[in-house]
């Protein structure tokens, strides 16, 4: 798991493509004021969440196996119970990462992430991150 400044940093350079699972259409929220963020740092922002055909005015995709780029890393705002299935599909679409927002701690999650390959992040907002090393 990735917990120092050095590898937030360097995946946070090394990501382009983010898929937001659990990204609502309301900007009142914090999953959709995180993904314009992104989006103004240069990211590419895919929706994933089964509730809404766009958000932002790009497609929402009902889930990450439906999304037909590659993703490098999968940030996910839903909660913990939930997380399990996220993981499984970000294994199987081959994400680069693995992000799970503030508050969401799932450490099974974590570690069937990282003995697929990816690098993972808990319990951090990657506006935050993003925003304290390169903003």
């Amino acid at each position: 798991m990735i917990q120092d400044e050095a590898g937030l940093r360097r995946l946070l350079e090394e990501t382009r493509t983010i898929a937001v699972v659990g990204m609502s259409a309301r900007p009142d929220r914090p999953s959709n004021e995180v993904a314009q963020y992104l989006r103004r740092a240069g990211y590419t922002v895919i929706p994933v969440n089964p509730a809404y055909p766009e958000i932002l005015g790009e497609r929402c995709y009902p889930s990450l196996r439906e999304v037909p780029v590659k993703i490098d890393m999968v940030d996910v705002f839903r909660n913990p119970a939930d997380v399990m299935p996220i993981v499984e599909d970000a294994i199987a679409v081959g994400a680069k990462s693995l992000w799970l927002q503030l508050g969401v701690i799932v450490p099974e999650a974590v570690a069937r992430a990282e003995a697929a390959g990816m690098a993972v992040v808990m319990d951090h907002c990657v506006k935050i991150e993003h925003r304290r090393l390169l903003g």
